[in-house]
This record gives structure tokens, C-alpha cells and sequence, in this order.
């Protein structure tokens, strides 16, 4: 087993930068991601440590909170603040005390729906907030032993599909993954949706996450969940609010004006780690994943998870979309620029043809009046293969280097 290995994360030079900004700053993301061992290699020589995961530190928080925040130390890194959030105006007198103070207080949570709102409320001005997702594809590849295996681009998706990407299961190359994502979501359903959310029934829930996680890259149809589940409509929304909250999905908008046409207006779903998605849905091997019916929808939804990854690392908001029109239409995936359009198609191959890029250049020809690129396709070969003067076919690697 690999001890005592720090993988260093792309998201640490802005961490940096925004803790000399900000008098506090949390670092939000799921549950295992790395963010307190990030900050405590990051900042423990400068900051002291507490954490709210432990019931007795929770304890003397709630009863005085003045004296707790008092006693933790001139510069203090809260842990899961999520757990006692009525903490939060006390940090704020604090903080009022003497707004030069940069970096005073770093937090983090793992549920980010209910901590950014209360820090929204109750820290408006006062912080920095950053999102720390499992390992991206170069952080993976830091890992000893690792990027020998990943010669070729198809090696990296099959790693992060039977692998996952949370750092734990990478770096401790022994523990058995499929046991791991079983502790896992045992513990994300117990910890943090039982202790923060009313969710009902948890055996409920957990086949809402198997279906969903078979359902990954398809646009989201409310109705036939909640109706393959036997619940209300209103209980799926809600249950997707709490997984799009603590980072386990991410709901990709469509992209859509008033252009005059039909577009579709439901988000499509994805999760921001495919070996979750693996687990859920029982694929174990490379055969079931290459060849098996969701191979074209696991490899969009490892795209996808590596872009958002890729904007979150440099502390930026992605604008991403997808488009659909009533009459067939379909961009897999549409970057934002500085009011520039990139559209990228996601193809499962090897052997890329420019038919491949067909929906771009009708993209073109049907709205003319929006600023679109020229368009690429995101495939599995090792070489960028020029198609025409305006599409490119970007090998995965190639793609995620034109995304920083």
C-alpha cells in the first residue's frame, strides 16, 4: 500500500491567491475529495485546525460560540462548518473587528446548498468560496505507478471509470474499489443526507441514485422518475437538489434564447465522477464498459466531469450548454467564452469522419447570428486530425489542455 503520498492539486495556486483576499474563504465539494488534507498541507504551519466532525468540538461550538472561536487560534481552518452553521455570525463580528485580516478563516463543507446559502447571508463581502472536485485527469497521472498505465487516452477513461477519481481509492491502490464506493455511498446516505437533508425513505433514495446513474448524459425527464420510483415529482426535484448541492451530479443547461424555434429546456444529467456512476450501475470491468450499452454515455459523462473539473481548478464558474432543437438538432456540449461559442461534439471512437461534425455546421447555417467558433470533436484517438477549415477532431488530452 503507498503511504504517506500528497498529490498535489491544480486548484492550489488559486486557493492561494484568494486566501490573501478574503478575510475568510470556504472550500466546498463532495465528501472525500481531498479538502482537508489540501488544507491542512497547504496551510498547517500557518492556521490552527478544528473540525466538526468530531461531536464534543461541535459541542462547545454551539454552546459558546464566542469563546470557542476565541480560544481556536488567530488564524483557524473549520472543517465540515456545515455542521454548526450558527457559528457563522460569530465569524462575521469577528471578522467586522478587523477587515484587514486576510485568510482569517478558511471553512469547508461537503453540503454546498445549505453552507453557501448561510454564507451568502451572513458573510456578503467577507468570502472567498472555492469548490475542490476528486482528482482531474493530470492529477491523476501524478500518482506514482499511475501514468505509466495511462499511455493512451482510452487507458484514462477506462482507469476513471473502474478507478473512479476520489484521491483515497487512487492513492491506496490496494483497497478494493467496488467496497470502497459501497462504504461510500453508505456513508454519503447516513452522514450527510440523513443529518442534513429530509430526504424520506433512504432505501428510496439510494434506488433514485441507481437509476439516475443509468440514466447519466440523457436529458432529465422528471416525470418518468418519479414515476419509475413510485414518488411525487416534487420528491425527485428535491433529491436532485440535494445531489446537485454536494457536487455528486451536475446538471448541464441546455443553451437557448429567443432564436424563434422549439429548443429543449431541460438540463441533461451527469456525474462529476464516472467510477460512481460504474458502481451504481454494476459495470466491473473493462469488457462491460467498452462494449457495453452505456460506453457512449460513460464517455460523455467522463468529458463532461473533466470540464467542469478543468474550470473549477481555476476558479471559474463554467458556462456550459448543450442544444436540442424540435427538429433534431443536437450539440453535445457548448463553451461560453468572453461571448465567443465553442461547440464540441463527444464521439466513442477511434476513427473520426466528418460527417461526425454535421450538427456544428447546421448549428451555423441555423442561427447565423450567434458568434460560433470553429467546432471540434472530442475523441479517443492520441492525435489531432484536422477534418476541414473548420473542424478539428481534439484527442481527450488535447482537448483538456485547450480548456486551461
Amino acid at each position: 500500500m503507498v503511504k504517506d503520498i500528497y498529490i498535489h492539486r491544480e486548484v492550489e495556486p488559486v486557493l492561494r491567491d484568494i486566501v490573501r483576499q478574503f478575510p475568510a474563504v470556504v472550500l466546498t465539494g463532495p465528501r472525500q475529495s481531498g479538502k482537508s488534507t489540501l488544507l491542512q498541507r497547504t496551510f498547517g504551519k500557518t492556521h490552527n485546525i478544528v473540525s466538526f466532525d468530531d461531536p464534543l468540538v461541535r459541542e462547545r461550538a454551539i454552546s459558546d460560540p464566542i469563546y470557542f472561536l476565541e480560544t481556536a487560534g488567530t488564524r483557524v481552518i473549520i472543517d465540515e462548518i456545515q455542521y454548526v452553521p450558527q457559528i457563522l455570525p460569530y465569524i462575521k463580528m469577528l471578522i467586522d473587528k478587523d477587515r484587514k485580516v486576510r485568510g482569517r478563516f478558511i471553512l469547508t463543507g461537503s453540503s454546498q446548498f445549505n453552507l453557501i446559502k448561510d454564507l451568502a447571508e451572513t458573510l456578503a463581502g467577507r468570502i472567498g468560496v472555492l469548490a475542490l472536485l476528486p482528482f482531474s485527469i493530470e492529477e491523476q497521472k501524478k500518482i506514482p505507478g499511475v501514468k505509466r498505465k495511462l499511455k493512451y487516452n482510452k487507458d484514462h477513461f477506462v482507469y476513471s471509470c473502474l478507478h473512479g477519481s476520489f484521491p483515497e481509492v487512487n492513492i491506496y491502490n490496494k483497497l478494493d474499489v467496488y467496497r470502497w464506493y459501497a462504504s461510500y455511498v453508505a456513508t454519503y446516505l447516513e452522514r450527510d443526507i440523513r443529518a442534513l437533508y429530509d430526504i424520506g425513505s433512504l432505501r428510496e433514495f439510494q434506488r433514485f441514485l441507481q437509476l439516475l446513474a443509468s440514466r447519466c448524459s440523457q436529458i432529465l425527464n422528471l416525470s418518468s422518475l418519479a414515476s419509475d420510483l413510485g414518488v411525487a415529482v416534487n420528491t425527485v426535484k428535491r433529491w436532485l437538489s440535494v445531489l446537485e448541492a454536494s457536487q455528486i451530479i451536475y446538471l448541464l443547461s441546455p443553451y437557448y434564447q429567443n432564436f424563434g424555434k422549439r429548443i429543449t429546456k431541460s438540463p441533461k444529467i451527469y456525474f462529476l465522477d464516472c467510477g460512481l456512476v460504474c458502481y451504481l450501475v454494476g459495470i466491473r470491468d473493462a469488457q462491460n464498459l467498452l462494449q457495453g450499452p452505456m460506453a457512449g454515455a460513460l464517455f460523455e459523462n467522463y468529458i463532461i466531469q473533466e470540464t467542469v473539473k478543468a474550470f473549477f481548478n481555476q476558479g471559474i464558474m463554467p458556462n456550459l450548454f448543450y442544444l436540442r432543437t424540435h427538429n433534431g438538432l443536437e450539440i453535445d456540449l457548448l463553451i461560453e467564452k468572453e461571448q465567443k461559442i465553442f461547440p464540441f461534439e463527444i464521439k466513442m471512437t477511434k476513427t473520426v469522419k466528418l460527417d461526425m461534425a454535421a450538427p456544428i455546421r447546421r448549428l451555423k447555417t441555423i442561427f447565423p447570428k450567434l458568434n460560433i467558433m470553429a467546432g471540434n470533436i472530442i475523441f479517443l484517438g492520441e492525435d489531432e486530425i484536422p477534418l476541414s477549415r473548420e473542424i478539428t477532431a481534439l484527442p481527450v488530452n488535447q482537448y483538456i489542455n485547450w480548456l486551461k
